[in-house]
Order: structure tokens, then C-alpha cells, then sequence
């Protein structure tokens, strides 16, 4: 009976560590994001970041890849949020990574997304050749593979010109906290913060700590 015991309280320990996701807080990033100019994954020209930016009310860059399971646990709400507040000036643009073309294109179609997303890279073995590994890691991000990364602008901040887009933006290194990422872009767009939260269907979820959280698995 004891030894049945040990093996439950294994068991319950893996599946603790199997489903943990990769929640973050939105923090101050301490690095310089820079602007880019990449390929629109429709096929149709490119775009700059800085132009996409003017205009604009509240930005917020999405680095995704299709196959990527923690970026399929934020992209209905992030679909959601895009679908709820653009009229209320929230502008989304995605970073495709590490995946063909093709498979983005899919991923975009089967998703149901309307935001516009751009590409940096189209394969795998381009990880630690992008920008946004280069990024990630200046923002203290050591996952492997970083997605989703979100970064969020506020078009005042935005440098005029040069290399350097914004300093010190916020962003959040892994999935979304939902509660605490609707409250912040509610927030930023001027509207109230105690009601009618997307978020509010799903049980609220801590970020993940690492003194706490015991081994874990390595995910994107």
C-alpha cells in the first residue's frame, strides 16, 4: 500500500510538470528593441515596424511559430483581444519564426487570424541567427526556442530614427498571465478595468517561478 502511495505521489508529480505552462508577468525590458524591416507572411511587400507604429493608439508585437505549443495556448486569446479591443486601438502585428512560409500561412488561416504578421526566419536551423534570439536573450529570456515573446509599444516613446525602436519596453517573456495582460492593455487604452475582462472565463494562472516550480521541461 505504501509503495502504491509513493508511485501516486510520483505520478501526480510528472503530470504537475507536464502541463505547467510557461506564464509570464509583464516586466520593464532592460535592452534596446530594435526596428525591423520583414517580409508580410501574405506575400505582398514588407513591412516597417516604425511605420506600422505611427498613428497607432497601443501596439503589441507577437513572435509566434505554428507547431509551437506554448504559443498555442495564447493564440485564441490573443485572437480574442485583437478581435475585441482593435476598434478601441489596439494594433497587433506577429513575428513569424523557425517554420516554412507555408505552414505559417496555414497556421494563420486555420487560426481564423486577422491581425497582420510579418516573418524573420522559415526554418529551424535559423534560431540562433535571428534577431529575436539575439533579443530575447538581451531581455533575459533563456528558453530555447521563445515563443510567444510579446514586446508592447507606445507609439510616444517610439525613437524618431536609427537602429533602436524603443527602450526599456515592457514585454513578457513566455505565455500570457490573461488577467494581468487584459487589465494592462485596457489600462493603456484608456478603459475601464473592472468588467468585462475576456479573461474573466478562465481561472487566473501565477506566473511560473523557477526557486519554486521543480524541474521542468524544456519548451519553446
Amino acid at each position: 500500500m505504501k509503495r502504491l502511495f509513493i508511485l501516486f505521489v510520483i505520478l501526480a508529480a510528472a503530470a504537475a510538470v507536464f502541463a505547467q505552462n510557461e506564464q509570464a508577468p509583464i516586466i520593464d525590458g532592460n535592452f534596446a528593441y530594435k526596428d525591423w524591416t520583414l517580409r508580410n507572411l501574405n506575400g505582398e511587400g514588407e513591412t516597417n515596424l516604425r511605420e506600422f507604429v505611427k498613428g497607432k493608439k497601443f501596439v503589441m508585437v507577437v513572435y509566434w511559430a505554428p507547431w509551437c505549443p506554448n504559443w498555442a495556448h495564447d493564440v485564441e486569446f490573443v485572437r480574442e483581444l485583437h478581435e475585441k479591443y482593435a476598434d478601441k486601438g489596439l494594433s497587433i502585428i506577429g513575428v513569424g519564426q523557425y517554420d516554412s512560409v507555408r505552414k505559417m500561412r496555414e497556421h494563420f488561416e486555420q487560426k481564423k487570424l486577422t491581425f497582420p504578421s510579418v516573418y524573420e526566419s522559415d526554418k529551424p536551423a535559423d534560431r540562433e541567427k535571428t534577431v529575436h534570439f539575439a533579443q530575447r536573450r538581451e531581455a533575459g529570456d533563456m528558453r530555447k526556442w521563445g515563443t510567444p515573446w510579446y514586446i508592447f509599444i507606445e507609439p510616444a516613446a517610439v525613437m524618431p530614427d536609427g537602429d533602436v525602436l524603443v527602450t526599456r519596453p515592457k514585454i513578457i517573456n513566455g505565455e500570457m498571465i490573461k488577467p494581468e495582460a487584459e487589465k494592462f492593455i485596457r489600462q493603456k487604452l484608456g478603459l475601464e478595468t473592472g468588467s468585462e475582462l475576456l479573461s474573466a472565463r478562465s481561472e487566473p494562472v501565477e506566473a511560473c517561478d523557477p526557486a519554486t516550480a521543480g524541474p521542468k521541461l524544456q519548451k519553446p
